[in-house]
């Protein structure tokens, strides 16, 4: 199992703030049945920066530090940029690091809000080659409020990812909610834990693959699990036709 959003790397940002709290989230990953975790510190979210070149090297210091710890993990190389102003720039500059050097990349959006110049710049993004993934939209209130603008960007090319304990319901009940409708509608592509620590924010994976094969069937845990290995390949994951996707009216949605 290949987890593609994590904060695992020690004292870059708000997740693990030392190499034994990492060995610790490691060591619950592959008693979880994880092999592979995407590292993604937070870059530009107003708190952290973490460019490319120093992700990478942090990295190389977790795997090595594994290795002599015989822990069977391999951390591969991500990062999870807030969209700025300066976000092609920083592209253009070598800032910027797609997840596992692939065309895939991730993209936050502010928790409150969806930025007026998302959608030009979301679309900059795949004029340059590369793939944006809109990371736990179920997570942000405009979003929320107006699901046809998620509707809009993925049938514009955007991919998007949901997190494990949102699926679970530890995120509250309304966002567990909405989290199924996304999933439902067929607006979201991948399942990841975006584990900060094991006290506050651990993996959940499972649990959460385990609520989706309870509410939608063995073929969303395929599909899911799927997604992540074609991502780390740099291959062409699964997505419905945005022609094809069917606009629910349920609970509000669209």
């Amino acid at each position: 199992m290949i987890d593609i959003h994590s904060h695992i790397l020690p004292g870059v940002d708000d997740g693990a703030t030392t190499s034994e709290e990492a060995l610790l989230i490691a060591k619950a990953a592959v008693e979880e049945g994880i092999t592979s975790i995407i590292a993604t510190p937070h870059h530009q979210n107003g708190k952290y920066i973490n460019g490319k070149q120093s992700i990478l090297e942090n990295v190389e210091a977790l795997n090595k530090l594994l290795r002599n710890e015989n822990i069977p993990l391999t951390i591969l190389p991500g990062q999870e940029t807030r969209i700025h102003g300066d976000l092609m720039n920083e592209f253009e500059t070598d800032v910027i690091l797609p997840l596992n050097h692939t065309n895939y990349v991730f993209i936050e959006l502010p928790s409150g809000h969806v930025p007026r110049y998302t959608e030009q710049m979301l679309f900059d993004l795949q004029l340059k080659g590369l793939t944006p993934i809109i990371v736990h939209p179920e997570r942000n209130a405009e979003l929320i409020d107006n699901p046809d603008l998620l509707y809009k960007l993925v049938s514009k090319g955007a991919l998007t990812q949901i997190t494990s304990s949102s699926i679970t319901g530890h995120f509250g009940k309304n966002i567990k909610k909405f989290t199924m409708q996304l999933v439902e509608a067929q607006l979201t592509h991948f399942l990841a834990s975006d584990v900060h620590s094991l006290k506050n924010r651990p993996f959940r994976l499972s649990e959460g693959y385990e609520v989706l094969v309870k509410e939608f069937g063995q073929e969303a845990l395929y599909v899911f699990r799927e997604n992540a290995e074609l991502l780390v390949r740099n291959q062409t994951v699964y997505k419905t036709d945005p022609s094809k996707i069917k606009k629910k009216k349920f609970l509000g949605l669209f």
